[in-house]
C-alpha cells in the first residue's frame, strides 16, 4: 500500500511526492523500493501489486522497473485502507481462487529482513491451511501512545494466538498497563490471509462494499477495469480494515513479530532510527556542526552544511523552498501546521 500522503512529514513529504517515495533515511532506496525489495525475497515480482493513488503512477513505475503498469492498482480516491485491499484480493482470487495475500504498508522500516521472511512464511502456511485473518504484532519496548495495541488471550501461550480485541491508541498511563499485562502488541498494519477468507469477510462485515466490487468482478484484469475503478471506486466506504473488518471477525489471529520495526510516521520516529552524536543529534543527508545542543533531527534535501548553536530538542528540515525549524514535542502538530501555510501561501506548498 502506497497511496498516503505522510503529511506529518512535510515539508520532505508533499502531495505531489509523498514519503514512500523518499529516500527517508539516506540508504540510496526509497521506502517503496525497500519495501518492494523486501518483499520480493518472499513473493515472485509478477505476484507483487503497488496500491497507490493514480497521481503517482509514473513515480511508482520509474521507482520499480521490475513491474509492469497491470501491476499498479489506481485509486481515484482516497478511501482509506478498506476498499483498496478488497480491489487488490478480489483480483488475486480471479487469477488463483486459492491464493494467499501478503499487506504490507510502504513507510515501514524493517532491518531484519530474514526475520520478516520466516514470520509471512509462518503466516502464509497457517493462512493455507485455516479460515483465519492473520496480523503481525510488534512487541512493544515503551509505552508508545501514538499506535494502536493488539490485545490476544493472556492464557495462550502459543505462536499464533487468538484476538481478543484491537484497542486505539492509549493514553501515556493505559499503555503502560497495556505492557505490565504482557499480552499486548504494537498494531503494525501488516496482514496476511487467504482471498477465500478476507473477501467472505467483506461480504459479512461490509456487504454493501462488497455487491459494488462483485458486481463488476468481470472488469477485474481486463481491459475495463480501469473504467470500472473510475467510475465505481469513489462511491465506496471511507474505512479502513481495522474498523471495517477486524474489530468485528472472530477469527482474527497474531504472531508476535521476531524483527525490530518502526512505522515512520513523524520525523520523532525517523529520529529514533537514525544514528545520534553523543548529545543525541541526528542526522540525514547532511553535514552539521552541532555546539551547545542535544536532541535535535537535522534533514537536508542537498547535503547542506547546519550550523545549530543553543537549540535543544527541534527538527530542521531543509528542502528547496521550505526550511522548517520546529519542536520535536510538537512534532504531531506538523500535520496541522502544513494545512495552515497551504492556506497563507498557496498549493505549491501541499
Amino acid at each position: 500500500m502506497a497511496g498516503g500522503i505522510g503529511s506529518r512529514f512535510w515539508p520532505v513529504s508533499t502531495l505531489e511526492n509523498p514519503k514512500q517515495f523518499h529516500d527517508m533515511l539516506g540508504t540510496g532506496q526509497s521506502l517503496l523500493q525497500r519495501t518492494y525489495a523486501r518483499i520480493n525475497k518472499i513473493v515472485p515480482a509478477s505476484n507483487i501489486l503497488i496500491l497507490t493513488n493514480e497521481r503517482y503512477l509514473d513515480i511508482t513505475l520509474q521507482q520499480l522497473p521490475e513491474i509492469s503498469k497491470d501491476q499498479v492498482v489506481l485509486e481515484p480516491a482516497m478511501r482509506n485502507t478498506a476498499p483498496c485491499i478488497l480491489l487488490s484480493a478480489l483480483k488475486i482470487q480471479k487469477k488463483n481462487p486459492d491464493a494467499v495475500m501478503l499487506v504490507a504498508p510502504s513507510d515501514h522500516w524493517i532491518e531484519d529482513e530474514d526475520a520478516f521472511k520466516k514470520d509471512v512464511i509462518s503466516c502464509f502456511e497457517a493462512a493455507e491451511k485455516e479460515n483465519i485473518l492473520m496480523t503481525l504484532g510488534i512487541h512493544p519496548t515503551f509505552p508508545n501512545t501514538g499506535y494502536g495495541y493488539i490485545e490476544s488471550e493472556a492464557e495462550d501461550d502459543s505462536e499464533i494466538k487468538k484476538v481478543k480485541q484491537f484497542r486505539e491508541k492509549p493514553d501515556y498511563e493505559t499503555a503502560k498497563e497495556f505492557i505490565k499485562q504482557g499480552n499486548f502488541l504494537w498494531n503494525a498494519g501488516i496482514f496476511v490471509w487467504s482471498v477465500k477468507s478476507i473477501t467472505s469477510s467483506f461480504e459479512k462485515f461490509l456487504p454493501e462494499m462488497h455487491h459494488l466490487f462483485y458486481r463488476n468482478l468481470d472488469a477485474l484484469n481486463q481491459n475495463g477495469e480501469t473504467e470500472f475503478v473510475k467510475q465505481e471506486y469513489p462511491k465506496a466506504e471511507n474505512i479502513s480494515i481495522d474498523y471495517g473488518i477486524l474489530e468485528k471477525a472472530d477469527n482474527v489471529y497474531v504472531k508476535k513479530a521476531g524483527f525490530d520495526w518502526n512505522d515512520l510516521g513523524t520525523w520523532g520516529a525517523l529520529y529514533d532510527k537514525v544514528s545520534q552524536d553523543q548529545n543525541a543529534n541526528g542526522k540525514v543527508n547532511a553535514e552539521t556542526y552541532f555546539k551547545n545542543s542535544t536532541g535535535n533531527m537535522v534533514f537536508t534535501s542537498a547535503k547542506k552544511l547546519v550550523v545549530v548553536e543553543d537549540l535543544n530538542d527541534f527538527i530542521i528540515v531543509d528542502k528547496e523552498d521550505v526550511l522548517l525549524i520546529y519542536p520535536k514535542k510538537k512534532e504531531q502538530e506538523i500535520k496541522l501546521l502544513r494545512n495552515d501555510i497551504v492556506t497563507a501561501f498557496g498549493e505549491e506548498f501541499e
